[in-house]
């Protein structure tokens, strides 16, 4: 047995999409709802949270090399300290004036920290750090026995 076909007017973009209002408006109203949503039941992010800036962490023959991405950040707003196996940079990103209204503010401002627990076998003394084009890269040497030898076979 067939069943009879029903044929449906428009095209079938307008037949999957019943509504004639614009979509991005359904969106904007959707985000709206969930960020609001989101505010009144996620914690409360007071000033004294920090924010952890994007960073790698690689491993080379003489030393570990951090790379933490600190873009409009001076100099003197950034602390590095290394303590024991923990290296640890701190800093505060200040937040600008600015002329007329802010519509949309997607940058971080405030305080950031970033944390790296390194092998025991670092050279905590000789740390070097420097600050280039917005990347902060900070290198902690190993120690003269952690660092890989060549061992000549002998009969």
């Amino acid at each position: 047995m067939t069943l009879p076909a029903r044929h449906r007017p428009g095209t079938p973009l307008q037949r999957a999409f019943p509504w004639q209002e614009p979509l991005a408006t359904d969106f904007d109203e959707l985000f709206e709802r969930v960020n609001r949503f989101l505010e009144a039941a996620g914690p409360r992010f007071t000033e004294a949270m920090a924010w952890a800036p994007l960073a790698d962490l690689r491993e080379t023959d003489a030393a570990y090399v951090i790379e933490c991405e600190v873009p409009g950040i001076q100099r003197e707003d950034i602390d590095v300290e290394i303590s024991e196996r923990e290296l640890r940079v701190t800093g505060e990103y200040k937040e600008r004036e600015r002329e007329g209204v802010l519509r949309r503010a997607t940058r971080r401002t405030g305080r950031f920290e970033y944390r790296a627990l390194l092998p025991a076998d670092v050279d905590a003394d000789d740390v070097s750090a420097s600050l280039t084009d917005g990347v902060l890269t900070v290198t902690v040497p190993k120690t003269q026995a952690a660092k890989p030898r060549h061992i000549e076979i002998t009969n």
